[in-house]
Parts: structure tokens; C-alpha cells; sequence
């Protein structure tokens, strides 16, 4: 086509023409019949315009330079200036020729729309100031939630971002990347570790990450927590912790429980059962919130009870810890000692670690059963 004189360009077409006086390249567009002069040459075309349907875009890379008014700006010769290295993004418009030292960048692309419960992770690769007039800076992040994404040069698409469905009874353990102010309004620093459990779907910031999904644990009245503090913090039922203290949760506390960032799950605890022939000895009870290390507490059936952090059943003599009671006929009885002085409170009387307790035959022989003393053997 370039050695014919005369040129039918079509409509929606264009020619690229060098002028060898002015050594300047133009642009002319169909539908015409061009009619080449003995100084011009036909360098390009005849090339179909660029077509963007709505709700696409294309990337022009070198574009041309337009004023505020969006015509092309021109130098003295009547060539037209180039923002040479620059990238240009378009939208929907008129079909339009590239002209002389534009190029489209890969091909004309549908908007991307980001679906329901998803979002994009967006990075700033050179400073602007957006339609909110929030200023970024090169290297900023953040996320671009639900909608039709308008791209932009200054901006660059790093990954989709799936959200985290949340459960009932489930909580996101979240671990700040740098210091922000979360979904939450509370201010995070670097390193920070906390929960986030508000049922529905979640999407991660930017500035945070997912580091498990914690389900809680379901509290009977035959089942309690035994949990550790790892640090010093206020515990979700208001109470101040220290660290290294520990504690039981049971149904009366709540139903259900999810291990916080410093809690320590030590065990679970099951629930002890005495009946009415039966007791146990308690090493190192807790008394009036209380530790009592040394000390024992004779505990009596009917009870239910859960052990306390520390606390142990004695095993003598049965290993299991509860011990029956000593059931008598009427020709049998119990000759007994006492192990330390103490007030035998049955018959009103001082007992010494020396003293055999025989009188307490007749006593026992008007009795069915005997439930022995913390100080007697």
C-alpha cells in the first residue's frame, strides 16, 4: 500500500504519513481517498482505530502530551510530543487512531469486578492523590472492597484476597504486620497478637495477618478449663490476671470459651462425685480464694466439685483418691489413733497423738457407718 499514490482508507481506519520536507509524521484518518505527494510516504497503516466497548480499557504506553482543554500539544514543527516511558490508561470513548510512537499495551480488557466477600490487594508505585483526596505514597497497600475496580497507573494490583468466614463459637487469631488502628477502632502495634470473633465473613487488612482459626471449647457441668496466664491481662470476664497465675472455667463462668492470646490451656478438668458413703481427702485446698499449701480438707458426699488448680486428691488408700466409708455391724468397732493433737468435735473431748481411741467403741457400735477424721489413723 505504501508504493500506491492513492490510498482508500475505510472508516475507522488510519494511515501513518512522513513528510520528508519536515521529517514530521501525521496521522490521517478514514473514511477518505488519500492521494500520497511525491514528498510524503505512507510509514504505517492502513490500521483499524482502537474500539474500548463500555466497561473496558486499554493501556497506551508512550502517549501523546493534551493541554487542560485535551487537545495534543504540538511542537514548533508540528510535531506531536510524547510522554516517552509513560503509560496511559483509556476507557470507553470514540474509536481513535494511535499515532506515530504510541503503542497499546497487551489488548483491550474487560473491568474487573470484585466480587462479594472478596477483595484487592492494591500497592501504590508512585506518589498521587486520589478521587478522596487521601494522598499515597509509593509503596502504600491497601485493600479495594466489592465493586468495579477503576485501574490506574500509579497503581498496581497485587493479589485477590478471599475472606475468612467466621463461625459461631470461632474467633480469628489476628498478628499486626505494623502499627495501625484495626476494624475495631483500637490502635495495634507491631508484633501484636489479638481475636477477633464477631461471626460473618472477614477480610484481613493490609497491615494484618491470619495466623489460625481458634474454635471454642464447649463447657458441661462435667467439664472445666484449667488455663495458665502467659503475661499480666484483663481476661474477658473483667478479671485481672498475673502472670503464671492459673484458674478453672466452668459452666457457670459460660458456655463456651475460646483460649485468648495469653492464656495457656493447661488441661481439662473433670468433674469429681461423691456419694453419701463416700469422701476424699483435698491436699493443698484453696480457701476464701486462697491457697492453703500443707494443709488437707476432708471433703464429705453427697458433693460435686471440681479440683482446683494445685489441688490433689489424697491417694491413700485407695490410688483413685475417694475412699469409702467404713460400714460397721453391730459386733464390730474400730480401735483408732490419733495422728496430731486436735478437737474430736463427735464427743466434745481433746484428743493427743499419743491417746488410743478405744472409748469411742460404744459409740460406734450404736453407729452404721464412720467417716474418719483428717487427724485420726
Amino acid at each position: 500500500m505504501a508504493d500506491n499514490n492513492v490510498i482508500r482508507i475505510k472508516p475507522y481506519n488510519y494511515i501513518h504519513v512522513l513528510d520528508n520536507n519536515t521529517n514530521v509524521t501525521r496521522v490521517e484518518v478514514g473514511p477518505q481517498t488519500f492521494t500520497r505527494q511525491d514528498h510524503e510516504k505512507v510509514v504505517g497503516g492502513p490500521e483499524p482505530m482502537i474500539i474500548i466497548p463500555p466497561r473496558n480499557y486499554c493501556i497506551i504506553a508512550n502517549p501523546v502530551t493534551r493541554d487542560e482543554k485535551g487537545r495534543i500539544v504540538t511542537d514548533s514543527n508540528g510535531q506531536v510530543k510524547y510522554r516517552h516511558g509513560d503509560e496511559e490508561i483509556r476507557f470507553e470513548q470514540d474509536p481513535f487512531p494511535l499515532y506515530p510512537g504510541e503503542k497499546l499495551f497487551g489488548k483491550v480488557t474487560p473491568l474487573q469486578v470484585v466480587a462479594a466477600n472478596t477483595a484487592l490487594k492494591v500497592k501504590c508505585i508512585r506518589d498521587f492523590t486520589d478521587e478522596n483526596k487521601i494522598v499515597r505514597k509509593a509503596g502504600d497497600e491497601w485493600l479495594f472492597e466489592s465493586g468495579t475496580y477503576i485501574p490506574r497507573i500509579e497503581v498496581q494490583v497485587v493479589e485477590i484476597v478471599k475472606s475468612v468466614i467466621i463461625k459461631p463459637d470461632q474467633a480469628l487469631k489476628l498478628r499486626a504486620k505494623k502499627q495501625f488502628v484495626d476494624k475495631q477502632g483500637k490502635e495495634r502495634k507491631a508484633g501484636e497478637e489479638y481475636l477477633y470473633s464477631q461471626s460473618g465473613s472477614y477480610i484481613a487488612a493490609v497491615e494484618e495477618e491470619v495466623l489460625d482459626t481458634l474454635t471454642a471449647y464447649i463447657l458441661t457441668a462435667q467439664r472445666a478449663l484449667h488455663l495458665r496466664a502467659t503475661r499480666t491481662f484483663v481476661d474477658v470476664f473483667g478479671k485481672t490476671r498475673k502472670a503464671g497465675e492459673e484458674w478453672l472455667v466452668t459452666s457457670k463462668d459460660a458456655e463456651t470459651h475460646i483460649i485468648d492470646i495469653f492464656e495457656q490451656l493447661v488441661g481439662e478438668v473433670k468433674l469429681t462425685t461423691l456419694n453419701n458413703r463416700q469422701y476424699c481427702v483435698v491436699l493443698d485446698p484453696w480457701r476464701d480464694g486462697k491457697q492453703l499449701l500443707g494443709q488437707k480438707e476432708l471433703r464429705k458426699g453427697e458433693l460435686m466439685f471440681f479440683l482446683q488448680p494445685g489441688e490433689r486428691l489424697e491417694p491413700y488408700p485407695n490410688p483413685s483418691g475417694i475412699q469409702s466409708v467404713y460400714v460397721l455391724s453391730e459386733e464390730e468397732a474400730l480401735l483408732l489413733r490419733a495422728k496430731e493433737n486436735f478437737a474430736d468435735e463427735r464427743e466434745k473431748l481433746v484428743r493427743n497423738i499419743s491417746t488410743h481411741k478405744v472409748e469411742v467403741t460404744l459409740l460406734l457400735l450404736r453407729k452404721k457407718y464412720w467417716i474418719p477424721s483428717l487427724h485420726i489413723s
